[in-house]
């Protein structure tokens, strides 16, 4: 069965921002990317972003890219949305990158603000619409000020938005107030690119959720949604503060770091980092059983 999507819902809601599973001597782990990927569908989300910063794209060569999107078609591509991350801060690189991922199949491009030099709006507009001018693929804007430098601006994304194949933003700027205008004027769908963000982001707009506790949680963010859909405000606000210290706790300090770590504690692909990211200390580790088991996720 094909992944299902509306216009209001491009990729799905839940989605898993998903790590990159590498061997024990710091390989691609495409057999470890098959089974994750079929877990976390199995697990209710409705969609992957393969190669984004949870999958540690800055340390991956173009061509682990892509054999990385081609595994996870092959394992869940009949029943979930593959996003390929392809964003960078070089517009040339990020078209080349795109094309690729359009020619491996996948069904969608996420593309980040270009980081560390730091363009003005109007270079935000020209390299965003290069990158759908580039292919025939449904695009989400990822604007995360914290680290790429430079937020999008409302008026941006209402430009933008004219774009027919820009069709959604993954919202990591923290700003619900900025969000609220952002959501009206653009129209663009929106995701929650903040986890402790997902409940306060759909009372605003948001359609959905690009998750790094997904990974974890999946099931309790589907019933998140579920309840919050259907009018049951009480007890999404119990599954948000219920989640509260899993939030907090996948996010002590880098988020690939903790969450891989958690997914090798539950016995699930993960490996190794790659410098300069590293392995939680043994004290690290223990809080971080300790912040999960708060939050009700058993390993």
């Amino acid at each position: 069965m094909a992944p299902i999507s509306t216009p209001q819902t491009p990729f799905g809601r839940v989605l898993t921002a998903m790590v990159t599973p590498f061997t024990a001597d710091g390989a691609l782990d495409l057999d470890g990317a098959q089974r994750l990927a079929a877990h976390l569908v199995d697990a209710g989300n409705d969609g992957l972003i393969v190669n984004g910063t949870t999958g540690e794209s800055p340390t991956t060569s173009d061509a682990e890219k892509d054999q990385l999107v081609r595994a996870v078609l092959e394992a869940v591509g009949d029943r979930a949305h593959v996003v390929a991350g392809i964003g960078t801060n070089d517009t040339r690189h990020s078209v080349e990158l795109a094309r690729t991922a359009e020619r491996t199949g996948a069904h969608g491009l996420l593309a980040v603000t270009p980081y560390y030099n730091k363009p003005p709006q109007e270079g935000l507009l020209r390299h965003f619409t290069a990158i759908a001018d580039s292919t025939g693929l449904p695009v989400m804007l990822y604007d995360i000020p914290g680290r790429s430098g430079v937020p999008i601006d409302t008026e941006t994304l209402v430009r933008l938005a004219e774009h027919p194949r820009i069709v959604a933003n993954k919202d990591a700027k923290g700003d619900l107030g900025r969000a609220s205008w952002a959501i009206a004027e653009s129209g663009l769908a929106w995701y929650s690119g903040d986890d402790m963000l997902n409940l306060p982001l759909l009372s605003v707009g948001a359609v959905g959720f690009v998750s790094v506790v997904g990974h974890m949680v999946t099931p309790e963010l589907r019933a998140l949604i579920d309840a919050h859909l259907s009018g049951d405000v009480q007890k999404a606000t119990e599954i948000h503060q219920t989640l509260l210290p899993v939030f907090t706790g996948m996010f002590r300090t880098q988020g690939v770091i903790t969450t891989k770590a958690a997914l090798t504690l539950r016995g699930l692909p993960a490996g190794p980092l790659r410098l300069p990211l590293v392995e939680l200390s043994a004290q690290e580790t223990a809080q971080l059983k300790i912040d999960l088991a708060a939050g009700g996720v058993q390993l």
